[in-house]
């Protein structure tokens, strides 16, 4: 009998433990993976990202010489990689005038404050000789700039969205044979930032677009970015603290165009000035020397004494050994 007793003790303990288990499994709440919604931008996931296309479409006359005419043009990206949501872009455009099937150059611009910016800043002096040697130019405004819609809220998918707007563009030229392109023949230019939004775009893309850089931000991100925080109000006090932020969810490595180079296929001009302050000569240097080691077709040149904007002895003699470039290539 009392053998019995413990049996059916031992039992009713176990079967208690077991519904106890079985109801603490069942009810407990169990935590949710944190969203990570700017991975859709790492350089991987880009690559492997259709982007739509848009129609470009072109608004008001902006200025007007008897060999090209520059007006405002349109078109949609999507607010974000995989979104079936758009946001308007605005840009400037230069069309020689003629009916000849001329060739086509995007220019992505460097940085320049909002509040000083309009439309062509930064890429309209190299696009005006451009356009009077044949080449249709688009030098698109980014989201924030111009007529475009405001950008992200997000610090960081602000710089990102960047990249889907130079993908975008680059993926919508089809619409441009009505003004007389030539949709087979594209080239891209870039300055400073506009530069490495270059290469980046040339690394996701795969595309083998006759290229030319103009003091190109090379180094990996986010150095590429904290190098310039004594420019801001505040030191990048704000920056640094988005960016620690950032660094708790994020492999920054999966963000670097630095890591990506090897990727590119394009042939390459690159020009430098030496006594530039923006973007060190040496970075340039060693951004020639990764190229190569990658057997990437790149011309280097460098201008003693000149700064960013290669002034004042190498702005004439860039621009001309861009055009005969494009020429070439195209």
């Amino acid at each position: 009998m009392k053998n019995k007793i413990i049996i059916f003790i031992s039992f009713l303990l176990l079967n208690i433990g077991a519904l106890t288990s079985f109801f603490f499994v069942k009810n407990r709440q169990v935590p949710k993976e944190k969203p990570l919604p700017l991975l859709k931008y790492t350089f991987e996931n880009l690559k492997n990202t259709d982007l739509p296309t848009s129609t470009i479409e072109f608004g008001e006359i902006k200025d007007e010489t008897e060999s090209y005419i520059s007006r405002i043009f349109y078109f949609n990206v999507p607010e974000r990689p995989g979104s079936t949501n758009t946001l308007k872009v605005s840009g400037l455009a230069n069309i020689p005038k003629g009916t000849d099937n001329y060739p086509i150059i995007i220019m992505f611009r460097g940085y320049i404050p909002k509040e000083t910016y309009k439309p062509g800043a930064g890429s309209q002096p190299s696009a005006k000789i451009l356009a009077k040697n044949g080449f249709i130019t688009l030098a698109p405004d980014f989201l924030g700039y111009g007529e475009s819609a405001s950008a992200s809220a997000t610090l960081f998918e602000d710089r990102f969205q960047t990249y889907t707007t130079a993908l975008t563009l680059l993926n919508s030229l089809s619409s441009l044979k009505e003004i007389g392109a030539d949709t087979t023949k594209i080239g891209i230019w870039g300055h400073s930032n506009g530069a490495q939004i270059a290469l980046s775009a040339l690394a996701m893309s795969g595309v083998n677009y006759p290229t030319v850089l103009w003091a190109p931000v090379s180094k990996p991100f986010p150095y590429s970015i904290l190098f310039y925080t004594d420019e801001t109000d505040d030191y990048g006090k704000a920056l640094r603290k988005s960016l620690a932020i950032f660094e708790e969810d994020y492999d920054v490595e999966l963000f670097s165009p630095a890591n990506y180079y090897s990727w590119i296929k394009a042939p390459l001009q690159i020009h430098q000035g030496a006594a530039d302050q923006e973007v060190l000569p040496f970075w340039t240097d060693e951004l020639v020397e990764t190229l190569k080691k990658d057997n990437i077709d790149v011309t280097y040149f460098e201008y003693p004494g000149a700064d960013h904007n290669l002034l004042p002895n190498g702005w004439n003699n860039a621009v001309l050994r861009e055009i005969e470039f494009f020429k070439e290539e195209l």
